[in-house]
Parts: C-alpha cells; sequence; structure tokens
C-alpha cells in the first residue's frame, strides 16, 4: 500500500516504533518480525519485540531476527518473568524511540500492512490514537459466534461503566501519539487482564481523541484466551478501572515521577518480638519484589533466632532485647546502609510493586516520605476479617479509611510505620522516632519529618501491604483503646496532626448518648424521649448500613464493632486528654505467645 499519509505525518524526522508483545511464539516470531520489518521498509521504522518471560526459544528468535536485519531494525527487550500484556508493553515504550507507536501482537493475526491505514485515519480524523476495530463497518472479519457475542457482552459493559466511545477496546493494533501514550503509561495499573481498556480510559478522560479504523481478520475457531477464568479476570480488572476513574477519579490525582537512575538501594527495617510465621510470610513478600536495585532487610527481634534457609543473604537478624518499636526501629536506622528506608510490621507483607510504586517519588526532592494503605488480608479469620472491616468503615475511619483500603494519591501527614518509606537523612536530622511513644510514634516521627523539613509525605494507594488484623471484639477494643488514649494525649499537648476534629468526634458521641440519656431521664417529657430515640435510631441505621455485608453474620458483627469502637475511642480518647502521662511500658500480651497468634503483634497499623 502507499505510505503517503504516514510519510505525511512522520515527516523527514519522524520514527515509528512498533512495539511487539511475545509469549512463547518461538515458532512464529522470526517469521513475524522480518514480514513487519518488510512492509514498512519506506519509511523510519523500528520493531521493539518483548519477549514476556516464554519458555520456549522466543528470546533466541528475537536475538535471530535482530542479527538477520540491519542494525538499529531490531530492538530486543527480554524479560525474566511473564508479567503479563500490560507489563511488556510498558517495557517496550521504555526501550522505543520513534515519535509514533503501534502496538501490534506478536502473532501477527492483525497484518503490519494495517499500519498505513491506521495513518490515513488519523490524518482525516486529526485524532491522537487510532484503534483497530472488528466492529467497525468497513471490517472484513471471520469470527466465532462466541467471541463476537463476547466482545459486544464487554463493548456494552464499556459503553455502561465508563461511556468509552469506541465499539472495540480489545483487537490488537492500535497507533499512537508517542505523547499519548505515554500519558496512559505513567498512570497505568492493569498489567494483565483489561490493559487496553484502561488505556483508552485514561486518554479519553483526558480529552485525548480517539478514532477507529477497520481491519482484516481471520481468527478462524481459535478461542483464544477466552477462557472462563481469563473472562473472570477481566471483569474484576475492568471494574477496577471504573472504581479508579468514575468513583476514585485516580487518574486526575496521580504524580508522574520518573524512577531514579540508577536505582537506589532500600533498607527494609522490620522491629517484631521474636520469630513467627508471618514474619517469614513478609520476607517471602520482599524476596518475590521485582526490584533490580540493592535490597537489605533489617530484623530486629527480642532474641536471636537460627536463620531460616529461605531468607536470602540480605537479610540480616540483630537481637535487641526486649525494647518498644521505636527503640528497635532506631537501632534498624543506625544500622541501615541505603539512603531509603522502608518500614514494615512482621504481621504485614508487601504486594507486588511495593518498591515499583513508592520509589520513583523520591526523585522528587520535595518528598520526605511515602506510604500507602495496609489492606486485610483474605486469610485472616473471620474475627479478624470483621476487626479489618471495622476500621475501614466510613464512620470509624473517616476520611482516614485510606490507610486501610485505596483511595487517591494524596498529600498525608500520618501514616503508620506498618507501610512507610522515608529518607535517612532526615529521619537522623529529627532524632529518629520519639522512644517516649508507643503507640504513636509514628505519628510523632511524620508529623516532625514534615513540618522541619518543610516536605511531604505522598498516600500512594498503590503502595499496599496487607496487615493481619486483630479478632473482635476484646483484642481489637483493647488496641484501639491504646490508640484513642494516645490521641488524646497528643490532641492536649497541641500535636498538630492529631488536635483534629474527626479524632474528637467520638468522644462528643459519647458525651451525647450519656449526657443526652441523662436528661431525657431526668426532665422526662415525651417530645425530648422521642427526639433522643430518633437521634439514636438514625445512628444505628447508619452504622448498619455501612456495616453491609452478603454474609448476615459478618454484617452483625461488623456493625456491633463499629458500636464498641465508638465507645472505646470516644473514651479513651478523653482519657488520654486528661491523663498527665502515657504509659510506655511493654506489656506481656505486646509481644506472641507463640507463631500461631499472628494478628495480636505488637505491630499493627493505627487509627
Amino acid at each position: 500500500m502507499i505510505a503517503t499519509a504516514t510519510k505525511e505525518i512522520l515527516g523527514e524526522e519522524g520514527c515509528l516504533s512498533v512495539i511487539m508483545p511475545a509469549y512463547n511464539l518461538g515458532g512464529c516470531i522470526y517469521d513475524n518480525i522480518l514480514a513487519t520489518a518488510a512492509e514498512l521498509a519506506s519509511i523510519r521504522f523500528e520493531v521493539v519485540v518483548v519477549d514476556d518471560g516464554s519458555s520456549d526459544n522466543t528470546a533466541e528468535e528475537i536475538l535471530r531476527a535482530k542479527a538477520a536485519l540491519p542494525n538499529g531494525v531490531v530492538v530486543p527487550v527480554l524479560l525474566r518473568k511473564n508479567k503479563g500484556k500490560g507489563a511488556a508493553l510498558t517495557a517496550g515504550l521504555h526501550a522505543s524511540h520513534g515519535n509514533y507507536i503501534v502496538l501490534l501482537d506478536g502473532d501477527l493475526d492483525l497484518k503490519p500492512s494495517h499500519v498505513w491505514g491506521f495513518f490515513d485515519v488519523m490524518k482525516q480524523t486529526n485524532a491522537d490514537v487510532v484503534i483497530g476495530s472488528k466492529l467497525h463497518k468497513k471490517s472484513n472479519i471471520k469470527y466465532p459466534f462466541r467471541r463476537r457475542v463476547a466482545s459486544f457482552v464487554y463493548y456494552s459493559l464499556v459503553r455502561l461503566l465508563v461511556k468509552l466511545p469506541v465499539h472495540d477496546t480489545q483487537t490488537g493494533a492500535k497507533l499512537f501519539k508517542r505523547e499519548a501514550l505515554q500519558y496512559a503509561f505513567d498512570r497505568m495499573l492493569a498489567k494483565r487482564f483489561a490493559f487496553d481498556f484502561e488505556v483508552l480510559t485514561i486518554l479519553h478522560n483526558k480529552g485525548y481523541k480517539i478514532a477507529e479504523a477497520p481491519v482484516e481478520f481471520n481468527f478462524g475457531e481459535k478461542m483464544g484466551c477466552l477462557t472462563a477464568a481469563n473472562v473472570k479476570n477481566v471483569m474484576i480488572d475492568t471494574l477496577g478501572v471504573f472504581y479508579r476513574q468514575r468513583l476514585l477519579k485516580y487518574y486526575d490525582s496521580v504524580e508522574v515521577c520518573q524512577m531514579p537512575s540508577p536505582l537506589p538501594g532500600v533498607s527494609v527495617i522490620i522491629a517484631c518480638p521474636n520469630h513467627a510465621a508471618c514474619l517469614d510470610e513478609c520476607i517471602e513478600k520482599l524476596i518475590a519484589q521485582e526490584w533490580e536495585g540493592e535490597l537489605e532487610v533489617i530484623i530486629l527481634p527480642d532474641e536471636d533466632f537460627e536463620k531460616p534457609s529461605a531468607y536470602p543473604d540480605f537479610v540480616k537478624i540483630i537481637p535487641t532485647g526486649k525494647l518498644r518499636p521505636a527503640e528497635k526501629r532506631n537501632i534498624g536506622i543506625k544500622e541501615a546502609r541505603f539512603e531509603l528506608l522502608a518500614f514494615v510490621d512482621d504481621d504485614a507483607a508487601p504486594l507486588e510493586g511495593w518498591l515499583e510504586h513508592a520509589i520513583p517519588y523520591f526523585s522528587d526532592e520535595t518528598v520526605v516520605g511515602v506510604g500507602g494503605p495496609a489492606l486485610t488480608p483474605s486469610t485472616d479469620s473471620f474475627l479478624s476479617a470483621a476487626g479489618g472491616r471495622v476500621y475501614a468503615n466510613i464512620f470509624v475511619s473517616g476520611g482516614y479509611r485510606r490507610r486501610y483500603i485505596p483511595t487517591r494519591v494524596c498529600n498525608d501527614d500520618d501514616l503508620p510505620s506498618c507501610n512507610l518509606f522515608v529518607r535517612k537523612s532526615a529521619v537522623e536530622a529529627i532524632g529518629g522516632y520519639d522512644v517516649r511513644y508507643w503507640p504513636g510514634e509514628d505519628t510523632q516521627l511524620c508529623m516532625a519529618l514534615t513540618e522541619n523539613t518543610g516536605k511531604r509525605i505522598v498516600y500512594d494507594p498503590w503502595v499496599q501491604v496487607i496487615h493481619h488484623r486483630r479478632a473482635l471484639f476484646l483484642p481489637h477494643l483493647r488496641q484501639v483503646s491504646r490508640y484513642a488514649k494516645h490521641r488524646g494525649h497528643f490532641a492536649r499537648r497541641g500535636f498538630s496532626t492529631s488536635f483534629r476534629l474527626c479524632y474528637m468526634v467520638p468522644t462528643a458521641f459519647v458525651l451525647g448518648v450519656i449526657l443526652g440519656g441523662a436528661v431525657v431521664a431526668v426532665a422526662g417529657l415525651a417530645w425530648l424521649t422521642w427526639i433522643y430515640a430518633a437521634c439514636c435510631g438514625l445512628y444505628l441505621l447508619l452504622t448498619l448500613f455501612s456495616s453491609f455485608s452478603f454474609n448476615p453474620i459478618m454484617w452483625v458483627a461488623t456493625w456491633l464493632g463499629v458500636i464498641a469502637t465508638h465507645f472505646a475511642y470516644g473514651i479513651n480518647f478523653a482519657y488520654g486528654w486528661f491523663a498527665p502521662g502515657m504509659e510506655t511500658k511493654v506489656k506481656s500480651f505486646d509481644h506472641y505467645g507463640d507463631s500461631a497468634t499472628k494478628s495480636d503483634n505488637f505491630n499493627n497499623d493505627r487509627n
């Protein structure tokens, strides 16, 4: 075909980058690369081929194609592990150089000759993005009926959720202006499923113009990735995109920061009483982090223990004796080799991308710390899961629900040490953690960091850990009571991050219930009794509905937990306000009795 529009758009200096993800395509990828290069020979181009951790000879065939073509035509990107299409395309974008980008599946179900038609549509419509569409009226496709039905259902869902003005998001050929694709990839979270949908949603939300082009497509009777499991995962990821775009407005809040180069080293500090099963889980998740930079993990138990064989060499065990968390973490800070410190509790464990999402913020000199939510793991017991639901309840944590569920990117000045990254130099400059406080030592640290340095702490919802909860009712309420006492004590002392209305509301509620009931009893007025009863009834209804669960027992447990938490917090906040000082002695229940009591560790997030 004639590449007139393509040459006109690219100009004399322009270059087209074809990013081609490939997974286990050793039997055809060599020929497909050569066919793509032959088709594009009339323009300046490069073919960036990403082997997504294939288990066959795909990588060898990519390198063979590179050797067979002129220097610079093929740019190989060889990933060690299979990370999914989204991750492969992101790696390809980073390795590419063109000012226009074509995403083309490595199996070449869609031929590279479609590029010319895509550029024609881009010129005619002045679009920023052109996507191939099987549902375009000029498309010539041979497509199984089952896949037609699946495409229609998915298209209908897309239109319903985000009003995306396209008929087909999943066809494997798309043309982008580089700036548009870079904008989307800077905000992407989907790595495997619903990747294409998220890219287009981000661009449409920003106002980039998207046009559709016809394709010729012969899929035969292949089912491809249309399996029940994949359909389920696509639906989950699609709803996740809807949640981020329509409810959280997440994509508008993202701060774009580049990963520092060279990659910095990170010292992970874990204060704990002793070795336990959940500590092993934490180390396992740290090992699984796909981090190319240097990493060390410093474990600070009361007593030394034999290092398990599964622990890598970068894990160090430094026994401290029976100290409070603040004192242990200060020892870890002193021992740390690297400028970036990451605090995590032994009953917490980082999720995929923990380091990948957090570290780029430190390329911004105005950032002194980064943190994110601590999610209740699905493996927790029924009553521990109920405790997690109580913390995440809107009437318990209000705007601070972000500590327990992902919300938007924002600045924060009070994040827990179960999931906190900081600059070592800044922490040392303020003298580390204040050992007079526990719990609340992390409240004091964050306040000192922001006030003394004039810099900010960033909350990113995808800097995630899981955090085992204490069970309803007694362990949970005991923890809440300690939080409340110290929060009240800090508020009385004028700590700016504690002297806030939201922390005083539970005490006002408790006073209202007690004093209101006393007034009603003394006055004996029917109308006053009705007002009091209506207020109590409204409170019960609001907390009931906010505690909803499809499991009726969980619903009731959460509801009762919310009410009990309000009373426990309100009473103990007042106690902390008027108490002359806070007890800081470490009690026996602050340590594990054995590894089975993993949710009763002394290191837990604050409320």
